[in-house]
């Protein structure tokens, strides 16, 4: 397999000069100002709904869907794309339900949630629970995954690509919300460009394999050649039946991952919170519409390198265990494609993950500056001490996460599922404290903390087989994140009845009506996934 040439390093190096120019343009414009916190965590009132949904899907499409979600493709099939159209779903419903309670009560960051809520003792314990989980989870695997992929296609050392990759989000992230919110435009026009040419190129590579001629002979190919590949809902015995169990990303977990993603989670609502209800709503929307379009991106690749290897034009590098080690598919596509438009796709891959590690790390930054270093160690600090301890603070997370990522076992069951699963220990009880919390009065703060903490230790002890009862190894991870949720509301609603809280939020139904372009996007988007599960199902 040929590495990349001279033309795909200038192309890359084209992209990498607009992306750092645009970023120090933006913070020059906004570098005079006084340096207030708002604008370096939130750019509050500066993004534009366009700037909003941009930013939402670069920071959340990175090296997990790429390398991991493609490598999900080419092992299960267009089934893994249902964390993407679910998602588009999800978004709807936060913009609908979630932000209008989060900007009516000016809420920021999602431990200020909790302690507005619940009180300091929750919102503390959450803040350091997102901090270990977007430290040790989330940046740890970004880079991982990036890294295994560059240093795969241009054949750089692996650390070094891992440095690279740190450095260069560094620079973006340093600059603040806003500068992440503009450049992460052009890095999801570079993601959607240059993953839709490597689509095309990948299916037409099927095309000139099999002898048929143009894209739709080349689909029609997949479909045939790899039919098992082409169905979203699994059946029990399927042998991916664990990680995608049934009707249960219709109706079961997926939508605990999803809202509690899109929903509760700073890294995400982050882009949101400083805009007005409007804004926020169409950014949400604009999202949603390129959420639909993920899949042709990171999963159709996926199932081209499937049928591709099925006739055998490529081998694929097999794990300890004698299988296939999937998140090598991605990387050993794109060595195939031609000079030039390998480095637009190298571009891409790249920009996914920047943009991703960028809004990571700007996040950690909020949390820790803002809900731990301003409330409990530096009380009289003024703005420009906390946005310089953000930025200190944005730099030893990339560090730590260099150093931990090659212990933290992630190739070892795809990089995609890695992060579900980890994640998945801590969603449940998080997403049964906000959603009690915006719609139950009586919601109290012992239940909070039960299901933080206690969620996640159910969750945990069911994911080491340590709960009596049941082989909880045997029980697909969905489902065992639908019956801890279910456990921790339980508990909720009892310990609410017991001690009623009187710290409800400023609610009114007239917040929850849309109407206009979101109300008819809505519609669309809902008629498109159901069409998609139709034809798919």
């Amino acid at each position: 397999m040929q590495k990349l040439q001279t033309l795909d390093y200038l192309v890359f190096l084209f992209y990498f000069i607009v992306v750092a120019g645009y970023g120090y343009w933006i913070y020059q414009r906004k570098k005079n100002k006084k340096a207030i916190t708002n604008y370096f965590f939130l750019a509050e009132g500066s993004l534009t709904w366009w700037a909003i949904g941009a930013s939402l899907i670069a920071s959340n499409i990175s090296a997990e869907q790429f390398i991991g979600m493609s490598g999900n493709g080419f092992s299960m099939g267009l089934a893994i794309a249902t964390y993407e159209w679910m998602a588009a779903a999800t978004l709807l419903v936060v913009g609908i339900f979630f932000m209008p309670i989060y900007l009516k009560n000016r809420i920021f960051t999602m431990p200020q949630f909790l302690n507005q809520r619940y009180n300091t003792t929750v919102s503390l314990i959450m803040a350091i629970f997102w901090l270990f989980l977007y430290v040790l989870v989330n940046l740890t695997s970004i880079l991982f995954l990036g890294a295994l992929a560059v240093s795969t296609i241009s054949g750089i050392d692996f650390t070094v690509c891992m440095i690279g990759l740190a450095i260069f989000a560094v620079i973006i992230t340093v600059g603040g919300m806003k500068v992440i919110g503009y450049t992460d435009v052009i890095q999801v026009f570079f993601l959607i460009l240059g993953g839709l040419a490597t689509t095309y190129l990948a299916m037409d590579l099927v095309s000139q394999e099999f002898g048929v001629e143009g894209i739709t002979s080349a689909f029609g190919t997949m479909l045939e050649k790899s039919e098992d590949h082409f169905h979203m809902i699994f059946q029990e015995g399927n042998p991916h039946y664990m990680a995608l169990p049934g009707l249960t990303v219709l109706i079961g977990g997926m939508w605990i991952v999803n809202l509690n993603y899109w929903g509760c989670n700073q890294y995400i609502t982050q882009r949101a919170l400083g805009a007005d209800l409007k804004t926020a709503r169409e950014g949400l929307l604009f999202a949603a519409f390129l959420k639909l379009l993920m899949p042709v991106i990171v999963v159709l690749p996926g199932i081209a390198a499937y049928t591709l290897y099925q006739k055998g034009l490529f081998q694929m590098e097999m794990l300890e265990g004698g299988e296939l080690n999937q998140d090598r598919a991605y990387p050993v596509l794109l060595n195939l494609l031609p000079v030039g438009l390998k480095g637009l796709s190298f571009a891409a891959l790249t920009a996914a993950i920047v943009a991703s590690l960028a809004g990571k790390a700007n996040s950690i930054s909020t949390i820790f500056t803002l809900d731990i270093y301003k409330k409990y160690i530096g009380q009289d600090a003024d703005e420009k001490k906390l946005v310089w301890i953000g930025r200190v603070t944005i730099v030893v997370a990339m560090i730590l996460a260099i150093i931990i990522s090659p212990y933290m076992g992630i190739d070892k069951k795809g990089g995609f599922q890695f992060i579900q699963e980890m994640t998945g220990l801590v969603s449940p009880g998080v997403f049964a404290a906000f959603i009690l919390g915006f719609f139950w009065k009586k919601t109290n703060s012992a239940g909070a903390l039960f299901a933080i903490v206690g969620g996640f230790l159910i969750a945990f002890s069911m994911h080491n087989n340590w709960l009596p009862g049941t082989d909880w190894t045997l029980v697909p991870f969905l489902d065992r994140m639908g019956i801890v949720f279910l456990i921790c509301v339980a508990v909720m609603v009892v310990l609410g009845l017991w001690q009623p809280s009187s710290k409800g939020l400023a609610i009114d139904s007239s917040m929850f009506k849309i109407k206009g372009t979101f109300a008819i996007g809505t519609a669309v988007i809902c008629a498109i996934i159901a069409i998609l599960y139709t034809v798919f199902w």
